[in-house]
């Protein structure tokens, strides 16, 4: 099932999935309106997001005095941090764990906006910020591990030590292209509400002419799925028993061209530099 981004099982079916190498998300689940999912990918031009009036003013005003002087903007600690804490959550829409270069990105971005922000001696003008921004980053991903998020509690201490977390030096997290890691269970729906779906699809894909209800329920059960595969890594025949809607032809194709779509996307970032 190389369509799949699934290691080929072998005869006796032993193989264990890839923990982040299954089942996509296509561009149809990810726009479901009764959904917590990430609609998309990390942009191509990251838009610094409208801080709050306070924050606004101030940066408003030294971009006036760089304007006329060249005067650069010197931030107390707050203004930094509320800065820094705008942008990690502007981040953490399309990504929790954002790249070197990623960061760059935002960095870049920011002083591009807010010229006043540049940092005198820096080469780039902008390297304190991305350093600032990465410790923040940092901080915010530990306050939404507090609060439940599923994306980072895989990789909390306690998953680790329980035995159901990957080893103290690994960190699970998305590969490029890869939008919805671990998302959490949609609005109103719990472990044993998606269970039950699960077993409805097991009699719908028995049925001929619904391709369209398994679809709907494929989507609704994505996130029960991802973090069940996520976390219990189990063998692939494991998983063709349980989800065996996702190995149907409709799923592969479908697979398939998400695939195709994220390797062009990728290559035309490459090319732009922004990767």
């Amino acid at each position: 099932m190389k369509s799949l981004s699934m290691p080929h099982p072998r005869d006796d079916c032993s193989t264990p999935c890839s923990l982040a190498d299954t089942d996509i998300l296509s561009s149809a689940e990810s726009t479901s309106s009764d959904s917590s999912l990430r609609s998309q990918p990390w942009p191509l031009k990251f838009q610094i997001p409208e801080f709050s009036y306070e924050v606004q003013f101030q940066l408003e005003q030294g971009n006036q005095a760089f304007l006329n002087n060249g005067t650069l903007l010197h931030p107390s600690t707050k203004l930094k941090s509320d800065i820094l804490q705008s942008l990690a959550s502007e981040m953490a829409k399309y990504k929790i764990y954002p790249s070197s270069a990623e960061f760059d990105n935002v960095a870049e971005a920011l002083i591009t906006k807010y010229p006043c922000l540049k940092e005198k001696g820096s080469v780039t003008g902008y390297y304190g910020w991305k350093i600032s921004l990465k410790y923040k980053m940092a901080n915010y991903r530990t306050r939404l591990r507090n609060i439940g998020c599923q994306e980072l509690t895989i990789n909390s201490v306690k998953e680790k030590r329980s035995g159901m977390g990957p080893g103290p030096n690994q960190v699970k997290k998305p590969r490029k292209a890869e939008v919805n890691f671990c998302p959490d269970y949609p609005p109103g729906e719990t472990k044993e509400s998606l269970e039950e779906e699960r077993k409805a699809l097991l009699l719908e894909v028995k049925k001929k002419n619904n391709d369209q209800l398994i679809k709907r329920k494929m989507e609704k059960t994505f996130a029960y799925r991802r973090q069940e595969i996520i976390k219990g890594m189990p063998f692939i025949a494991e998983v063709k028993n349980r989800w065996p809607a996702l190995f149907s032809e409709t799923e592969v194709i479908l697979t398939n061209f998400v695939i195709a779509s994220h390797f062009h996307k990728n290559l035309y970032l490459k090319k732009n530099k922004v990767l």
